[in-house]
């Protein structure tokens, strides 16, 4: 969907796709065991991935954030949620520029290969986080280096899910879209108020 960012159809899909992530994270929420924060398995990153790719960059990216750092304010992870945020900026900022050196053509190829980088991304970006939310509670580096490593398996399965739905969410809504906006058009056409 490349509108002007600023219309409202584009406002009410990036709220749509702020509500939309917020509620991926909360309906199906895995935790797994790690030496550094709290990690869970979700959706959440999958679908900022996708909201990043079909609102283009501000607007994904402001519907990942909402979303995902929303989610955590709301949850009990209000300490770290400026780092979820900064996570979606990165992620958001690789996608979009990657997408503009592919000429924003959303080929199946191409989607394929935005759905694994946004899933390595992430395992990266999480990395980093985890070194940041244990150094934060005192934790040496060297240790800090260590125990963001061992607790990698949740991202890694969150990244694996990402870069498998990514592609079959964007083109699933693309074609949705398409259904919908023409029957939208139908129904708002001039003819019907003669």
């Amino acid at each position: 969907m490349r509108t002007d960012k600023n219309s409202l159809q584009a406002l009410i899909f990036t709220g749509l796709f702020a509500a939309i992530i917020y509620i991926g994270i909360w309906v199906l929420r895995i935790p797994v065991p790690a030496m550094v924060g709290r990690p869970f398995i979700h959706f959440g990153n999958t679908l900022t991935a996708v909201a990043i790719l079909y609102l283009g960059y501000r607007n994904g990216m402001i519907a990942g954030i909402i979303g995902l750092g929303g989610f955590d304010l709301l949850n009990g992870y209000a300490a770290t949620s400026w780092l979820t945020m900064l996570e979606v900026v990165v992620v958001a900022t690789v996608l979009s520029l990657i997408f503009k050196g592919m000429n924003y053509q959303d080929s199946k190829k191409n989607i394929i290969i935005l759905g694994i980088v946004a899933g390595v991304t992430k395992i990266f970006t999480t990395y980093c986080v985890s070194i940041v939310e244990a150094l934060m509670v005192g934790t040496s580096l060297q240790v800090a280096y260590v125990g963001a490593f061992v607790s990698l398996p949740a991202t890694v399965i969150n990244s694996i899910s990402t870069a498998i739905c990514t592609p079959i969410l964007y083109f699933a809504l693309k074609d949705a879209t398409k259904v919908i906006m023409k029957k939208a058009k139908y129904f708002l056409s001039p003819h019907l108020f003669q």
